[in-house]
């Protein structure tokens, strides 16, 4: 896993709408900042407050369902 290259293939997604979801405590924020700067136009870089990675795994409380479900109805048309 380490070994692959995340942002080799963000120009075959980047056409279509991105939605970035991160939490402000999460180590790899600066990943989903990079990739969020690489993207294309249609992107959105939402920030889940008092979160880091593992809670929007495991914490349903803390994923952002709303945000989820607005994106996938705006975009999956």
């Amino acid at each position: 896993m380490m070994n692959f290259k995340f942002l080799e293939y963000l120009d075959e997604i980047s056409p279509r709408p991105i939605l970035f979801i991160v939490g402000d405590r999460a180590h790899s924020k600066f990943f989903s900042e990079t990739a969020y700067e690489r993207a294309g136009k249609e992107k959105e870089y939402y920030v889940v407050e008092d979160t880091g990675y593992i809670d929007l795994y495991d914490r349903k409380d803390r994923i952002p369902f709303d945000k989820l479900e607005d994106f996938f109805m705006t975009n999956l048309k």
